[in-house]
């Protein structure tokens, strides 16, 4: 049965229209992408066939276009359409926060430093300066390389915090492996560099470690 022919609350575009985006499953969204399918088999079948085969939403749009137009119903221009697609969400995560913007949200800043982070494939360990009212000064990447392999210096950080004249920082750094949960030098790095900063009157609010596909805050854990 083609999905026109579906209850209305059923159809994926109707759903979207009615209850928001979140509503949808994976498969849905991607169906709305593909918008046809062929003899036999919806849109939805289709999307619903891909994540099987490739195993998950990420996986599937990390695809080369050889391999995933080899499924029937999946030609250039629909690979094309999901890229595009893709792509739009990428750049939206990498707008840069503005100067002056307030990091009063956990997510948003979370979300910030995902897109920025999230991808590298070694350890990279960055700041992000604020004045008191939790408004961005300044962010910046410090130091490349695992906790355990390269030396984090407190000093340094010191420095650029009275350089930009911060009041308050946030810490981030990402895990490769994907797997946030703070290892004993995470935890270690953080209190050393939290004592550091308290000499020049400059507080640490959190230390977030970007994973994939979940990150770990500090100060949500009670640990700052």
């Amino acid at each position: 049965m083609p999905i026109t022919d579906w209850p209305k609350q059923d159809r994926p575009r109707e759903k979207l229209l009615e209850r928001g985006e979140q509503a949808l499953t994976d498969a849905e969204l991607i169906a709305i992408f593909l918008k046809t399918g062929v003899r036999g088999r919806t849109a939805l079948d289709i999307a619903k066939a891909l994540l099987v085969q490739f195993g998950s939403l990420n996986k599937l749009l990390q695809a080369p276009a050889s391999l995933l137009t080899q499924t029937n119903g999946i030609g250039h221009s629909k690979y094309a359409t999901l890229k595009a697609a893709q792509e739009m969400g990428r750049r939206c995560q990498e707008e840069p926060l503005a100067i002056g913007e307030t990091l009063s949200s956990s997510t948003a800043t979370q979300r910030f430093l995902a897109a920025r982070l999230r991808e590298q494939t070694h350890e990279v360990f960055a700041c992000l300066f604020l004045d008191t009212h939790l408004r961005l000064i300044h962010y910046q990447v410090l130091f490349h390389g695992t906790l355990n392999e390269t030396s984090i210096y407190p000093r340094e950080i010191a420095r650029h915090a009275l350089k930009h004249n911060a009041a308050k920082l946030i810490l981030a750094h990402n895990h490769p492996s994907g797997l946030p949960t703070p290892s004993s030098a995470d935890k270690d790095v953080t209190q050393r560099i939290q004592h550091a900063l308290a000499l020049i009157d400059v507080r640490v609010i959190d230390h977030i470690i970007v994973g994939n596909p979940q990150n770990f805050s500090f100060a949500d854990a009670g640990l700052i």
